[in-house]
């Protein structure tokens, strides 16, 4: 799909069956659409396609790759994306749909990309009470990721021209439901074993969940930090093999990560290879990114070699997430 930098005609979709059937081809098809949830609009793409949910983070201008919350139409099609124990299911039954986002261990089922979930082995999970949305993730019938429909650092939209103003252009459609309620952000809960953890109060109370499950919620993120997106901890996947970053070579036994048409020396001598992006795409390098470290982990070398990538447009959240992977740790 479209690089940042690429103008398109940003349509404004009504918010009758022709208009909701119209934003669910477009998201079906990898396009993105903004649409109206409780809160603000969402930036929504298919949550299963890693170049359409790369393309989220071009337009938005997001500094790094971090987890998206994947919208759903049931309980039942969150139970496919993840693996629910009993406390996160009484959670579920009790305030879906709704502004309650749980973060849940991925299921074997789960086809929520890789670049969606910022490489992690958990994703947070959504059920939205809004008509609009509901229905529109119904027809889609898939996971849509949907961040607030702002660039990144602008304020969140409550409405459509507010959408229009900061990505007019850069976005298929957006869906016109009118005003959006504005509230408070979903809450986020981790149910990843153990007791369950508050990541970030929202539109369900504590005191309601906790009066539900008859324990007190663990408070805040690991290490007292913010989590680093909605819905997950600061913790990202690292692979097992040490990551050298901008090399010009390739030692023998190292495995490759490449972008472009550009050679390293040594390269043939590598145990593996994989290019982001041959002909130089940034989103195509960004979808890529997670499931390419993934495999040359899993084929045993020490190290990734990770050739030049430039740090303009989604450059710059790929070579943060690398410099993540390489951090001592």
């Amino acid at each position: 799909m479209n690089d940042p930098g690429s103008m398109l005609q940003t349509e404004r979709l009504t918010a009758d069956e022709a208009g909701l059937a119209q934003a669910a081809a477009v998201l079906r098809r990898g396009g993105l659409v903004a649409f109206p949830t409780e809160t603000v609009y969402g930036l929504g793409a298919d949550a299963t396609d890693a170049t359409a949910v790369a393309r989220i983070y071009a337009a938005k201008e997001r500094p790094s790759f971090n987890p998206l919350i994947a919208h759903v139409d049931s309980v039942e099609a969150a139970r496919i994306q993840g693996i629910f124990d009993e406390t996160a299911q009484r959670l579920a039954d009790a305030f879906w749909p709704g502004p309650l986002t749980l973060v849940v261990p991925a299921a074997p089922t789960c086809t929520v990309s890789d670049l969606a979930r910022a490489g992690l082995d958990s994703l947070g999970l959504r059920v939205p009470a809004h008509p609009l949305a509901h229905e529109l993730l119904k027809l889609t019938g898939r996971p849509v990721a949907a961040p607030s429909a702002n660039r990144s650092g602008r304020v969140s939209p409550t409405d459509a021209d507010h959408v229009l103003g900061d990505l007019d252009g850069r976005i298929e459609a957006v869906l016109d439901g009118g005003a959006a309620q504005v509230g408070v952000e979903s809450t986020i809960v981790a149910c990843l074993g153990g007791a369950p953890r508050l990541l970030r109060p929202g539109g369900v109370p504590r005191e309601a969940i906790e009066a539900l499950i008859g324990m007190r919620l663990e408070g805040g993120s690991e290490g007292g930090k913010s989590p680093l997106a909605p819905g997950m901890l600061a913790s990202h996947y690292a692979p097992r093999a040490r990551v050298r970053l901008n090399a010009t070579s390739v030692q023998a036994g190292e495995a490759v990560l490449l972008f472009g048409s550009g050679v390293l020396h040594g390269a043939e001598a590598a145990q593996a290879s994989l290019n982001l992006s041959k002909n130089g795409s940034l989103v195509e390098a960004a979808a890529h990114l997670f499931s390419y470290l993934r495999q040359l982990d899993a084929s045993g070398a020490p190290t990734i070699a990770v050739g030049p990538i430039p740090e303009t447009g989604l450059g710059e959240a790929i070579n943060d997430r690398l410099r993540r992977a390489a951090a001592e740790r």
